[in-house]
């Protein structure tokens, strides 16, 4: 009978596990994506939308091949190419010759697509006052907590 309960007891607790989660999750979408989230600040200071601003961030941090870079903002590679058209119109990319596979280009940020990636990038990291506000015990354990989650 023991063994019985345990067991109802292990549902309930997973059960409050799944709900907590749920709880936890809802509430960090809420606070990045609905109360501070800054694509559309990061977009407007560069003029483009933020799917260019994303691909440019990609990019400063490495070359890729438009494969790479489709693969990486899940989109098709035919919209790939338009929006990095649109980014070596814009003087932010360049394509060139893959040094090991002739067949395809890499596509490589120009010291002014280095610097708009920058100004993307400064935006969004700029934390929401109500992280910057907390105690820094509670900051601590909450640091620790993203890298865990992060891997």
């Amino acid at each position: 009978m023991g063994e019985v309960r345990q067991l109802g007891m292990d549902a309930v607790v997973k059960d409050r596990g799944e709900e907590a989660a749920r709880r936890v999750w809802r509430g960090l979408r809420e606070l990045v994506l609905d109360r501070n989230d800054r694509r559309k600040e990061a977009a407007e200071a560069l003029g483009m939308s933020f799917i260019r601003a994303k691909a440019l961030i990609r990019i400063a941090a490495e070359p890729l091949t438009l494969r790479a870079l489709a693969a990486h903002l899940v989109i098709d590679a035919p919209y790939t190419t338009l929006v990095v058209d649109d980014l070596v119109k814009r003087g932010l990319v360049e394509r060139t010759a893959h040094p090991e596979d002739r067949r395809c280009k890499l596509v490589h940020a120009t010291e002014a697509g280095l610097a708009a990636a920058r100004t993307a990038g400064r935006i969004l990291d700029t934390p929401p006052d109500s992280l910057r506000t907390l105690d820094p015990d509670d900051m601590a354990t909450l640091d620790r907590i993203v890298a865990r989650l992060l891997g």
